[in-house]
C-alpha cells in the first residue's frame, strides 16, 4: 500500500513545482493533494512527481548532499538559499549563481577573499572565489591551463561573476596589487562602457563576447593578461528597440562629461541625436546624482518618468569612471578625447539628414537644417566638409576595366542609399574603435612569457525576443556551441572515464545539440552557407534566402516556418519572412528581411578611404592596411557569420585545450527586482543548461579525482622502508582504511581514486595536516596492514582446507563416474557380439538335432558335411568372441548364412535317411515276398501317407524359416524407418527453432524500432514543451497569446516499454484505468463478479508493481541500504558462527535468482520460536514465485498470476 502522508513535488506552471501529498496512485499517473495551495488535486505522470526531503525548509550547500536527488528539490534548495540571501550553491563542481539584484553585504571583501584562498570545494560555503581558486590549484597541481565558462540567459549576472573572478585572481595571486593587476580589473569598466547596453531583459548586457586570460609565470604570479572579443553588436549603435538603450558610453557622455568636453565635442541631450532618440533616453542615476544632475542634460522623457536605477551603472558618474579607467590602463590625455572624439562624430552623424534633389541628375543633399551636424562630424573626424557630403551623397563608379584605369563616373544616391552609407560608416567606425579601445587595453598589461593561464568566457546568453534578427542568430549559435561543449566535458567525457576506469556508473542520456550545430554551420547546405551564396549574388533577395533555407532543410527537425510558432505574433509572418530553430534552450523564431545586410561588413570604398585621408592620425589609424582605392563601383562582400564562425571554432580549440570549471548564472525574475524567485523560469533555465541531466549523473557519480601516486607521493617522505615498497593502489586502501573514510564516499578506479561530491574537501583537508599528523597517519596504516595481512592468512588457510575438502570429493566422484562412463562404453561396444552369440547359440541346438539324425545315417560324406556345418558355428562362435571390430551387419549375415545351411543340411539328411529306408524295405520285400505281396497294398498307402506327411513337414519348415527371414528383415526395416523418423523429427525441430529464433528477432527488433520512436516522439514533445515555456516568457514580456498545447508527458525507458506493452496488450473486458486505489480494494474484498475479481486483482498489482518502481527509482541518497526483510528477522539471523560456512558455488542464471530469509515465529509452546524460511525468486525486480517452509505446516508455494493479490500483500510486508 503506498504512503498517504508521503510529501511529494508536483510539477507547477508557476512556481515549478509545488509541495503536496499523495491521494491516489494509478498504473500511468500519481494525484497529488497540494498542501501550500488548497484547490483540487493535481494528476501527474509517474516521471514528473519527485519525493520531498523530510523536511522541505532544510539547505544544503551541496545539492548532491540530498536526500533525494531530482530537480524538484534543487529548485527548492535554490528556491529556500535565495530567500536567506545565500546565491550561490554546487551541483557537484559546478557553481549554480542566481543573480540577486541587489548589493550582499561583506560577499565579495577582501577577507572573504582571504579565507578563500587555498581551500577546497566544499570547505567553504559556495561562493565564485572557490571556483576561481580551484581552477587555479588546477593549473598549479596539473600544469594545463584552466577556462572557467560562464554562462546564462541575458540578464542572469554573467559579467559581475566575471569581474569577481578577475578581482579575486589578481588579489589572491598577483604580485601585491601591482600595475598589471590593476589594469586587469581596471578594463572592464572600460569594455563594459563602449560594450554593453541596457536591453529588454538586461539592464547591462554585454553586447559582445569576451574571453578574458590572465598568464601566470613559472612561480604561478600574474603576469599579464589578453582580453579577445567576439562580434560586437554594430546595429545598435543605429538603431534601439523603444525600451533598450544605445552603448553605455553616449549616455555617459550626455550625462556625466565636463561642460568644456561638452561644448567642444557638441554634446546635448539624447533627444538631440537621432541614434540615441529612438530608444529609451533615460538616464541610470542614484538619489544623489539625480539631484545633482542638471536639467539641459536631461531628456523629455527622464523629466516626465525620472532616472532609472541599477545597483552597477550611474550615467552621471559614468564619464568619470571611464576616463579614470583609461588613466589606469596607461592612455594619455590626447588618446582619451580622441576617442570621445569619435564617439561624438558617430553621434552627429546620426543627425545628418537628405532630401531629394530636383535636378534632373536625381540623387539628393544635405539641407541647411544638417549642415551643421555634417561640420561637426567632419570637424571631429578631421576631414574636409565637402568631401564627407559628396562620398555621402554619391559615390564613384569605373566604366571600363582597360588599360590602367578605366573612365571614372560619379553616380548620385537617393535619400535611402545615402542613409544606409551614413549608418554603415558610423557601425564601421565605431567596431573599429571598440577593437583599437581592445588593441590598448591588451597593450597596457603585456607580458612577455607566459607559463599558463586561467581565461573566463563572458558570452552573451542565450536570447529571445518578439522580434529576433541576425545578432540573436548568432549569439545562440555560439550557445548552442557552449551547451554542446558542456555536454561534451561534464556528461560525455565523464561518463566515457567512469568506463575506462571501471567504476561501474549507469550511463545518463542526454540531449545532443550537433544537428541544431549542423544546420547552422554544416556544409554545404548550412543556414551559414546559404546565406553567404545569397548574400554574393547581384540581387540578393531575403525572400529568396529564407525560401532556400526551407528548401534545403524540409524535414528537418530543428527547423519549422514561423506558422509553427507558439506565439500567435509570429504566425502572421509568410514562410519566406522567416523561420524557426528549436535551440537547446527553446524554439526562437527569427525574422530574416535584414539577415543579409547585417551579414555583410564591407564599407564603400570611398567612405573608407576618406576616414583613411583624416588629418587626425588616431582616426586614421582605425583603419589599419593599405588605403582603398576611391573608384571600386561595388562592395566587397565580407560575410560576418563566416568570421565569427572562425572565432568560434579557435574559441572552441582553446576551451578543449584547457580544463574547465562551469559557472551557471541563473535569472530569477523576468521584472528585473529583488527578492523575487519565478520558480517556473527558473527551471526551465535548469533544464535547459543541463543541471538536471548533471543530477541524475551526480546520483552515482565521483566529480573529485585524484591519481593514487599523487597521495603516495605526499606520504612516501613520511614512511619506514617496509611501506615504501608498497603499490601506490594498496596504500591509498590502506590510508582510507585507516582514516575511517566511509566506503561509499569514494571508489578506486584503475588509475585514479574517486570521491563523491563534497567528500573530498574532507580528505583533503586531512592530507594539509602537519608533520606529527602524517606520521601519526602512517603508524594507523602499519597497523591496518598488519590486521589486514593476518585476517588474510585466516582466510587463506580456511580456503586451502576447503580447496582440499573439495579436490577429495572431487577425486571420489571422478572414481565414480570413470567406472559408470566405462561401463556404458563397453556395453555400447559389445553389444551386437553378444546378442549375435545368443543367436549363433540357438543354432547350435538345431546343429544337435542335426546330428542326431546324421547317427542315423550310414553316408560319410553327409556326416562329413553336418560335421563341417559344425567347424563353421565353431568358428563363427570363436571369431565373435576374439574379434571386437565386427559390426552387427557382418554377424547376422554370417548368421544367416549358417542358418541357411542347417536347414539344408537337414533336408538332405532326411532324405538319405529316407532313402536308406526305402532300400531296407525293398531288400525286406525280397526276404519276405510273399508276406509282402499280401501287405502290398498296405505298405503303398503307409507309403503314401507318410510321403504325404513328409511334405507337409517339409513345408512346415520351409514356411517357418520364410517367416524368421521376413519376421528379421521386417525389424531390420523397422528399425531403419525409426531412425529415419528420429532424424526428421530432429531436422523439423531444428528448423522450428531457427525459424521460431527468426520470429523473436524480428519481433525484438520491431520491437525495438517502436521503442525507438516512442523515445523520438517523447523527445519531440519535450521539445515542445520547451519552446512553450519560452512562448509563455515571451507572450508575459510582449503582452501577446500562446497557442494552448497539452502538456507533454516525460517519460523514461521504463515508462515508454511498459506503455509499449500496455499498448500491445489486448483490450481487457473492464477498463479500470479510471478507478481509484481504494475502489479496487474494495470491490477485492467485496465484489463476487469473477471476472471483474480477477480484473482488479490484475489492475491492483500492476499499480503497485508501478508505484514500488516509482519509489526504487526515487529512493533516498545517503541512506543507509535497506534491508527487505523486518527488524526482527534480521536479529535472529545475525548470529551466524565466526567462521562462515562454505558458500554454495554462483549461480550464473540470472533468471533462477532467489532470494532466502530465515525467520522465526510464535509456537504452540509458550517460549519456544519456530524456524522457518521464506524464499523467493524474482523477475527482475518482482517476485515470480515464493515458497514458505514451515517445520509445523505444510509447505505454501505462491506463483505470480495465480496468487498475485497474496503475492503482492506478503512482499509488502517483508519489505515495510
Amino acid at each position: 500500500m503506498f504512503d498517504e502522508n508521503k510529501k511529494v513535488w508536483v510539477p507547477d506552471i508557476a512556481d515549478g513545482f509545488q509541495l503536496g501529498r499523495i491521494e491516489d496512485i494509478g498504473a500511468e499517473s500519481i494525484t497529488v493533494a497540494p498542501i501550500n495551495k488548497p484547490g483540487k488535486p493535481v494528476v501527474a505522470p509517474y516521471a514528473r512527481v519527485f519525493p520531498a526531503e523530510e523536511d522541505e525548509e532544510k539547505t544544503v550547500d551541496d545539492n548532491c548532499a540530498l536526500m533525494y536527488l531530482n530537480e524538484a528539490t534543487l529548485l527548492n534548495n535554490l528556491r529556500l538559499r535565495y530567500k536567506r540571501g545565500k546565491i550561490y550553491t554546487y551541483v557537484a563542481n559546478i557553481l549554480i549563481a542566481v543573480n540577486p539584484y541587489k548589493e550582499l553585504q561583506n560577499l565579495y571583501d577582501n577577507d572573504t577573499i582571504r579565507r578563500y584562498n587555498g581551500k577546497s570545494l566544499g570547505v567553504l560555503p559556495p561562493h565564485v572565489f572557490a571556483i576561481a581558486d580551484k581552477a587555479f590549484r588546477d593549473m598549479k597541481v596539473t600544469k594545463l591551463s584552466q577556462s572557467i565558462i560562464v554562462s546564462g540567459e541575458s540578464g542572469a549576472g554573467k559579467t559581475e561573476s566575471t569581474k569577481y573572478i578577475l578581482r579575486y585572481l589578481t588579489e589572491s595571486h598577483g604580485q601585491g596589487a601591482g600595475t598589471i593587476e590593476q589594469r586587469i580589473v581596471e578594463a572592464n569598466p572600460l569594455l563594459e562602457a563602449f560594450g554593453n547596453a541596457k536591453t529588454m531583459r538586461n539592464n547591462n548586457s554585454s553586447r559582445f563576447g569576451k574571453f578574458v586570460e590572465m598568464h601566470f609565470g613559472e612561480k604561478n604570479a600574474v603576469v599579464g593578461g589578453y582580453v579577445s572579443h567576439y562580434l560586437l553588436e554594430k546595429p545598435r549603435v543605429i538603431w534601439q528597440n523603444g525600451e533598450e538603450r544605445n552603448y553605455h558610453i553616449f549616455y555617459y557622455l550626455c550625462a556625466g562629461a565636463p561642460d568644456n568636453v561638452r561644448k567642444e565635442l557638441g554634446i546635448k541631450t539624447p533627444d538631440d541625436f537621432q541614434y540615441l532618440k529612438n530608444g529609451n533616453t533615460l538616464f541610470f542615476t542614484t538619489k544623489e546624482t539625480h539631484k545633482s544632475l542638471p536639467d539641459d542634460r536631461k531628456s523629455k522623457m527622464y523629466k516626465k518618468h525620472g532616472g532609472l536605477y541599477d545597483i552597477a551603472l550611474d550615467d552621471y558618474k559614468g564619464y568619470a569612471r571611464v576616463e579614470g579607467a583609461m588613466k589606469k590602463i596607461g592612455l594619455e590625455d590626447k588618446e582619451k578625447l580622441n576617442i570621445f572624439r569619435v564617439v561624438a562624430g558617430v553621434m552627429h552623424l546620426g543627425n545628418v539628414s537628405f532630401q531629394t534633389s530636383d535636378g534632373t541628375q536625381g540623387g539628393c543633399f544635405v539641407p541647411e537644417t544638417a549642415e551643421s551636424e555634417l561640420t561637426k562630424t567632419a570637424e571631429l573626424f578631421s576631414v574636409p566638409v565637402n568631401d564627407l557630403q559628396e562620398c555621402l551623397t554619391s559615390r564613384i563608379m569605373q566604366t571600363t576595366k582597360g588599360g590602367h584605369r578605366g573612365t571614372l563616373i560619379k553616380v548620385p544616391l537617393n535619400v535611402e542609399q545615402a542613409c544606409n552609407a551614413r549608418d554603415a560608416l558610423a557601425k564601421t567606425i565605431y567596431s573599429h574603435l571598440f577593437d583599437r579601445i581592445v588593441q590598448r587595453v591588451n597593450e597596457c598589461f603585456p607580458f612577455k612569457s607566459s607559463a599558463s593561464y586561467i581565461g573566463v568566457l563572458d558570452i552573451a546568453g542565450f536570447e529571445f525576443f518578439t522580434l529576433n534578427s541576425y545578432e540573436q542568430f548568432c549569439i545562440n549559435y555560439c550557445n548552442e556551441k557552449l551547451q554542446q561543449f558542456f555536454n561534451k566535458r561534464v556528461l560525455k567525457e565523464e561518463q566515457e572515464l567512469y568506463q575506462k576506469e571501471g567504476l561501474g556508473v549507469n550511463a545518463v542520456q542526454y540531449v545532443d545539440n550537433q544537428d541544431a550545430i549542423d544546420l547552422i554551420e554544416g556544409k554545404p547546405s548550412g543556414i551559414l552557407e546559404l546565406l553567404d551564396e545569397e548574400s554574393k549574388l547581384p540581387r540578393a533577395s531575403p525572400n529568396n534566402f529564407t525560401h532556400t533555407v526551407h528548401q534545403k532543410h524540409k524535414n528537418h527537425f530543428r527547423l519549422e516556418i514561423p506558422r509553427k510558432s507558439k506565439l500567435t505574433s509570429h504566425r502572421n509572418l509568410r514562410d519566406d519572412e522567416g523561420f524557426l530553430i528549436r535551440h537547446f534552450a527553446g524554439a526562437v523564431c527569427y525574422q530574416t528581411s535584414e539577415f543579409i545586410e547585417k551579414n555583410n561588413d564591407a564599407l564603400h570604398s570611398s567612405l573608407e578611404h576618406l576616414v583613411q585621408e583624416s588629418k587626425e592620425e588616431y582616426v586614421k589609424s582605425l583603419f589599419p592596411g593599405p588605403p582603398a582605392l576611391p573608384f571600386i563601383s561595388k562592395l566587397a562582400f565580407e560575410s560576418i557569420g563566416m568570421k565569427f564562425k572562425t572565432q568560434l571554432n579557435l574559441l572552441m580549440d582553446k576551451l578543449e585545450s584547457t580544463g574547465s570549471a562551469f559557472i551557471r548564472c541563473i535569472k530569477p525574475n523576468g521584472k528585473m527586482v529583488e527578492d523575487l524567485f519565478e520558480g517556473g523560469q527558473i527551471l526551465s533555465q535548469l533544464q535547459c543548461s543541463g543541471m538536471v541531466t548533471v543530477l541524475d549523473l551526480m546520483q552515482g557519480g565521483f566529480p573529485s579525482r585524484t591519481q593514487f601516486s599523487d597521495l603516495y607521493d605526499m606520504y612516501k617522505k613520511y614512511m619506514p622502508a617496509e611501506l615504501v615498497r608498497l603499490d601506490p593502489r594498496l596504500f591509498c586502501k590502506a590510508l582510507f582504511h585507516a582514516l575511517g573514510l566511509d566506503d561509499r564516499d569514494y571508489k578506486f578506479g584503475l588509475t585514479k581514486v574517486f570521491f563523491r561530491p563534497g567528500k573530498f574537501a574532507e580528505f583533503d583537508k586531512m592530507m594539509k595536516g602537519d608533520p606529527d599528523t602524517l606520521r601519526e597517519l602512517i603508524k594507523k596504516v602499519r597497523r591496518w596492514l598488519i590486521c589486514t595481512r593476518w585476517k588474510k592468512a585466516q582466510w587463506g588457510t580456511l580456503m586451502v582446507i576447503k580447496l582440499k575438502n573439495k579436490i577429495l570429493y572431487r577425486r571420489a566422484s571422478l572414481v565414480k563416474m570413470q567406472s559408470m562412463v566405462r561401463m556404458f562404453l563397453a556395453v555400447r561396444k559389445h553389444r551386437p557380439r553378444y546378442r549375435g552369440l545368443m543367436q549363433v547359440r540357438k543354432l547350435q541346438k538345431e546343429f544337435l538335432q542335426m546330428n542326431e539324425i546324421a547317427k542315423g545315417v550310414e553316408d560319410a560324406t553327409t556326416r562329413k558335411h553336418a560335421e563341417d556345418v559344425g567347424k563353421e558355428l565353431a568358428a563363427l562362435v570363436h571369431k565373435i568372441k576374439t574379434n571386437t571390430n565386427l559390426k552387427r551387419r557382418d554377424i547376422e549375415d554370417a548368421h544367416l548364412i549358417l542358418a541357411e545351411k542347417v536347414r539344408r543340411q537337414i533336408q538332405l539328411l532326411m532324405q538319405k535317411k529316407a532313402a536308406e529306408e526305402k532300400e531296407r524295405e525293398r531288400l525286406r520285400r525280397i526276404q519276405e515276398e510273399m508276406e509282402r505281396e499280401r501287405k502290398h497294398q498296405e505298405e503303398l498307402e503307409r507309403r503314401r501317407k507318410e510321403e504325404e506327411a513328409e511334405r507337409e513337414r517339409k513345408r512346415r519348415l520351409d514356411e517357418e524359416e520364410r517367416k524368421k527371414k521376413e519376421e528379421m528383415e521386417r525389424r531390420r526395416i523397422e528399425e531403419e524407418a525409426s531412425l529415419q523418423k528420429r532424424l526428421e523429427m530432429e531436422r523439423k525441430k531444428l528448423e522450428e527453432e531457427r525459424r521460431q529464433f527468426e520470429l523473436d528477432k524480428k519481433k525484438q527488433a520491431e520491437e525495438t524500432a517502436r521503442l525507438q520512436e516512442q523515445l523520438r516522439k517523447q523527445a519531440q514533445l519535450e521539445q515542445e514543451r520547451r519552446d512553450h515555456e519560452l512562448a509563455l516568457r515571451l507572450a508575459q514580456e510582449a503582452e501577446s497569446q500562446v497557442v494552448p498545447v497539452e502538456e507533454p508527458v516525460r517519460m523514461d525507458m521504463a515508462s515508454v516499454v511498459n506503455a509499449a506493452m500496455v499498448a500491445a496488450a489486448p483490450q481487457p473486458k473492464y477498463d479500470l484505468s479510471k478507478w481509484k486505489y481504494a475502489e479496487l480494494r474494495d470491490t477485492i474484498n467485496t465484489s463476487t463478479d469473477v471476472d471483474l475479481l480477477a480484473a482488479c486483482k490484475e489492475e491492483f498489482h500492476r499499480r503497485l508493481k508501478v508505484y514500488h518502481a516509482w519509489k526504487m527509482k526515487n529512493k533516498k541518497q545517503t541512506a543507509v541500504k535497506q534491508e527487505r526483510a523486518p527488524e526482527a528477522v534480521m536479529q535472529n539471523t545475525m548470529q551466524a558462527p565466526l567462521i562462515p560456512a562454505p558458500s554454495a558455488p554462483q549461480v550464473t542464471n540470472n533468471a533462477q535468482r532467489f532470494f532466502r530469509v530465515a525467520f522465526a515465529r510464535p509456537s504452540q509452546n509458550p517460549g519456544v520460536r519456530e524456524r522457518s524460511v521464506w524464499y523467493a525468486h524474482f523477475d527482475g525486480q518482482w517476485i515470480a514465485r515464493q515458497m514458505e517452509v514451515h517445520a509445523d505446516k505444510p509447505t505454501i508455494l505462491l506463483i505470480a498470476g495465480k496468487h498475485t493479490n497474496s503475492i503482492s500483500f506478503t512482499f509488502i510486508i517483508f519489505i515495510f
